[in-house]
């Protein structure tokens, strides 16, 4: 079994059409969405209706959260926040309903999957770096725990000690546990425009971590079209 795993859409259809794509292409049979599926891109109600139409596992990101709810959004980011107003108005009733019911956390198979982290997962603390790992290890009852909520690839690893090592492909090993960070699909912030996802291959027991160029020029019009802030369409130009 292969299976997608994918993070971070944000209403950036043109990037998920292209995972989409490069997932079947290396033999994927099965998908999971990590939240996050809007926010900040111009595309929530088409992302929204293609990650429900696959009936695939999908967990609650922050963005979901605040667009299925009419929380205040005070203590955001502006930029974020005009973009969410946006998006709260784009769609329906019931498309908000899907979002609000979204799970946090859920185990599939034998490993795990979180949008933030499993020590707190409705704070939406941010992991980058392995003393933030270390507080989620304590709560992870599986080998291998997939999140997303930062767009940077990441990999931490408990064993003897907890470590970071490079987002590239690596193989679970026994007796150790995984906290892998997908990156994301609609906008990177490792400096790499490119939509980034990762295939967990079950029978080889490994995960290949993939970047996959997209039609962004599409994506920056239509934010731009729709009156979004300008330093969106920038933004997923340069990965950041």
């Amino acid at each position: 079994m292969r299976i997608a795993i994918f993070s971070d859409i944000h209403a950036n259809l043109e990037a998920l059409d292209a995972v989409l794509a490069d997932a079947e292409s290396q033999s994927c049979d099965s998908y999971i969405c990590l939240g996050d599926v809007v926010g900040y891109n111009a595309s929530p109600a088409e992302c929204l209706e293609k990650v429900k139409a696959m009936g695939c596992p999908v967990v609650k990101g922050n963005h979901d959260q605040d667009c299925g709810h009419d929380t205040s959004l005070e203590m955001m980011n502006p930029t974020a926040a005009e973009a969410l107003l946006w998006t709260r108005e784009q769609l329906n009733p019931e498309q908000r309903q899907w979002l609000a019911r979204l799970r946090m956390v859920r185990q599939i198979h034998d490993f795990t999957v979180v949008h933030s982290t499993l020590d707190q997962p409705t704070s939406w603390n941010y992991v980058t770096n392995k003393f933030d790992a270390m507080a989620n290890f304590s709560y992870q009852v599986t080998p291998v725990c997939f999140y997303g909520h930062t767009h940077v690839p990441r990999v931490f690893i408990r064993g003897s000690r907890v470590q970071e090592v490079p987002a590239e492909s690596i193989v679970i090993e026994p007796d150790q546990k995984y906290f892998i960070n997908t990156g994301s699909v609609g906008q990177p912030r490792d400096g790499d425009w490119r939509a980034s996802y990762c295939i967990y291959d079950l029978d080889h027991n490994m995960v290949i971590f993939r970047r996959v160029e997209y039609d962004i020029k599409t994506a920056q019009k239509k934010i731009i079209d729709a009156g979004l802030p300008e330093s969106l369409a920038d933004r997923i130009e340069v990965g950041r």
